[in-house]
């Protein structure tokens, strides 16, 4: 206390502020490494901000809350048939608009859904967490590490999409199917269909469909990420406007621009970290060689690393164990991307969804997520890490 007030701490994108002109001035982050970082971050920063205009965009228009709706009609009230729905749906918003997204945004309307369905909310509200992170692999776009990844992986003229497309689908399949094993009798059992609420605006519900879907099609085809979702959410915007809709919130709400201060800081802290040697006993923990062992082994460090601290600075911390070597890239991707289910800070997108729960008032025991967490990671890692030794 001083003064009768209590001292605030200083946020973490403020701190940010500081410590990069401190890494540059320096020189712990020398130039030619700082525009080379530079080269590769600024583009997936533009495409995060632009993923995150498009979604709360989306949302506001009332796409995700048509398609739980859509999900509650089509599901005819048999309970198994709507979990089966909301897989589908969390897989969709994941792998097109981010696994943050999934959290923010699918999160709530999935547990109003759960209780408008008399279902078990938490049930469906782990489902969500779950597969926002190991559905995370299926594009690019799903997850940051994916993104610094396809960088990579461009310079040697492999395809993210081709590469990650089996341990994607294992990690899924997976997931999906030991939750249900685990979640059968809670998903059992009918439920009364009963009408959601009216789109706010059904004409740019359609568009923001559209748009989303012509979206999904760019990602798959490989078209240039950022570019395409700067155009998208341009549109949708402009789409907004001409409807006389009023936005979801402020410029600086509708993008986030904290966590892309905050972003920048770690990419730089994170490489001036390398280049002082800081991460070799990682990298030696890490091995080497790309046989079904060495990528378990990998996949497997990432997945503590990523646990430990967080899955980016993970990932940006053992890229360099790969050596440019595509199999050792999908390996550290899957164990950052699928791996950190343990703690509740081993993905953003994980300490986004524990805000929605309780900003829905959902109650949710740190031990429900480690339990799922250890049910989940070490059978979901192995077997995508597989799948990528027989078909990489």
């Amino acid at each position: 206390m001083t003064g009768g007030r209590t001292r605030r701490p200083v946020p973490w994108w403020a701190a940010t502020l500081v410590v990069l002109p401190v890494l540059l001035l320096t020189g712990w982050l020398p130039p030619d490494a700082a525009r080379g970082l530079a080269d590769r971050t600024v583009p997936v920063l533009v495409l995060v901000a632009a993923l995150s205009l498009l979604a709360e965009l989306c949302a506001a228009a009332g796409l995700f809350d048509a398609a739980a709706d859509l999900a509650a009609r089509l599901g005819r009230g048999r309970r198994p048939v709507l979990w089966g729905l909301v897989v589908v749906l969390a897989v969709l918003a994941t792998a097109v608009l981010s696994l943050d997204t999934t959290a923010v945004l699918l999160t709530p309307v999935v547990v109003a859904l759960a209780r408008r369905t008399g279902s078990d909310p938490l049930a469906f509200a782990l489902l969500v967490l779950a597969l926002a992170n190991t559905a995370s692999l299926t594009l690019p776009v799903a997850n940051l590490t994916n993104l610094l990844a396809a960088h990579a992986l461009g310079s040697t003229g492999t395809s993210y999409v081709r590469l990650m497309a089996a341990p994607a689908l294992v990690a899924v399949v997976v997931t999906v199917a030991l939750l249900a094993l685990r979640d059968r009798r809670g998903v059992a059992g009918r439920y009364e269909v009963r009408p959601g609420r009216a789109a706010p605006d059904r004409p740019l519900l359609l568009v923001s469909a559209a748009v989303t879907g012509l979206l999904a099609v760019a990602f798959v085809l490989g078209l240039p990420t950022a570019p395409a979702a700067v155009v998208a959410a341009v549109a949708l915007l402009v789409a907004t406007r001409l409807r006389r809709r009023p936005l979801p919130g402020t410029p600086g709400q509708l993008v986030p621009w904290r966590t892309l201060v905050l972003l920048a800081g770690l990419f730089a802290a994170v490489e001036a970290a390398h280049l002082a040697g800081a991460t070799a006993p990682l990298t030696a923990l890490a091995g080497d060689g790309h046989d079904l062992g060495a990528l378990l082994r990998l996949a497997a460090a990432a997945a503590l690393a990523a646990n430990a601290v967080n899955n980016l600075p993970a990932y940006l911390a053992l890229e360099p164990a790969a050596g440019g070597d595509p199999l050792r890239l999908a390996a550290v991707l899957i164990g950052t991307g699928a791996g950190p289910l343990l703690t509740p800070w081993g993905s953003l997108a994980t300490i986004l969804w524990w805000q929605r729960c309780r900003q829905v008032l959902l109650a949710v025991p740190l031990r429900t997520v480690v339990g799922q967490g250890l049910l989940l990671a070490p059978p979901v890692v192995a077997t995508a890490v597989l799948a990528l030794a027989l078909t990489g």
